[in-house]
């Protein structure tokens, strides 16, 4: 991490996950510090609020000016996609605060691709640490969910103030450095947070002031559509999306058939890093589909609850060997075994569906050609 002391480092060395009591201690050793509003300033949230909607509806920076936001262009978005990530993974709007302020802190909101010895990204995660690879770090999406999975080890985070919380997973050297964002964090995650509600469908995620540590349950419906149905209801496969002669296997279970059915509904919208896949057809970016999204809400359609990124998703279900896919198998590649950064599913004829990268749209491949590349499958019907 940014600015971590040495003794820090070598007391925690085992990894940045271990989330032990020493390091809540310290974090309560600085309370006094952490609780003191010394050094924040006031902050204009209708200004942050119109600061967000000129960003994230394309019309530029605007009129207005922001303190903190210097570069809203770069900024705005990483936040846009570190409070959906964490929407995507239950995270409550206190958790989404901390975050928010953590990145401020660290980065400015800048996906770094320097730091502190070997600190990267927007939270400033070491490769060392076991933050992960530096491909990894500096994927927004992956870096916060590694920030998220964090703090949800630390005993209490929600009754913590934003500055200790933050603390716990960060082990900075100057654990009080992140008190003075956490006006700007909360005006961004107000100003944000109907952004991702309209996209998705769903209610916002609990006051901040709340101390639930996880939002209600998603719904069991996706597009509209009744989870467990037959998937006739999901929407027009557009003409010559799927070869000629295609049909979803009929031989198998109904709920990789929904699935697929699901998936195939999506063909030629466009990809969105980060994007929640709950709107591939609207015309806002985050309710588009990334390779990971498509999965979650296929099989959410089907009444299968995934977890959001291809890092927990490759921990779901069965592993599958190569020469046994079946219809409705997830297929990774890319990265490692063990954390990679490519999803597809298998669709039956040898095809595959998938979310390739920005300025592509949800397309069909070929089985033949991702088996060379393909480094765990797994079965999670």
């Amino acid at each position: 991490m940014k600015k971590t002391t040495g003794a820090v480092v070598g007391l925690f060395a085992s990894g940045p996950l271990l989330l032990a009591v020493p390091i809540l201690a310290i974090a309560a050793g600085s309370a006094s510090a952490s609780c003191s509003t010394g050094g924040t300033q006031a902050v204009d949230t209708s200004a942050v609020a119109v600061q967000v909607k000129a960003i994230l509806d394309g019309g530029g920076k605007g009129t207005v000016s922001v303190p903190g936001l210097d570069d809203p262009a770069e900024q705005i978005p990483n936040a846009k996609t570190l409070q959906a990530t964490g929407a995507a993974m239950n995270i409550p709007a206190r958790g989404q605060i901390v975050a928010l302020a953590t990145a401020l802190q660290e980065s400015g909101l800048r996906n770094l691709t320097y730091g502190d010895r070997d600190s990267l990204g927007l939270f400033q995660q070491r490769p060392s640490q076991g933050w992960g690879t530096t491909n990894e770090i500096l994927d927004p999406v992956h870096a916060s969910t590694k920030f998220y999975e964090a703090l949800e080890k630390v005993s209490g985070w929600q009754s913590l103030s934003v500055t200790q919380a933050a603390q716990a997973v960060q082990r900075s050297g100057f654990p009080e450095a992140y008190a003075k964002w956490e006006p700007l964090a909360t005006a961004l995650q107000k100003a944000i947070e109907p952004l991702l509600s309209k996209a998705s469908g769903t209610s916002p995620s609990p006051s901040p002031s709340g101390s639930d540590s996880t939002a209600s349950a998603p719904p069991s419906t996706a597009g509209g559509c009744t989870a467990g149905g037959d998937g006739t209801d999901f929407g027009t496969i557009l003409p010559g999306a799927v070869p000629a002669g295609y049909k979803i296997p009929a031989d198998a279970p109904p709920k990789v058939q929904t699935a697929i059915r699901w998936a195939l509904g999506r063909l030629g919208t466009p990809y969105q890093w980060g994007g929640s896949c709950t709107d591939s057809h609207g015309p806002d970016p985050v309710g588009r589909c990334d390779c990971s999204s498509l999965m979650q809400q296929a099989y959410k359609a089907a009444g299968v609850t995934l977890p959001r990124t291809t890092y927990t998703q490759v921990k779901e279900g069965e592993p599958v060997s190569v020469d046994a896919f079946q219809p409705g198998d997830l297929v990774f590649t890319e990265g490692t075994a063990e954390a990679p950064e490519h999803v597809g599913m298998v669709v039956g004829q040898d095809l595959i569906v998938n979310a390739p990268h920005p300025g592509d749209v949800v397309r069909l491949a070929t089985l033949a050609s991702w088996k060379p590349q393909i480094l765990a499958a797994r079965r999670v019907v």
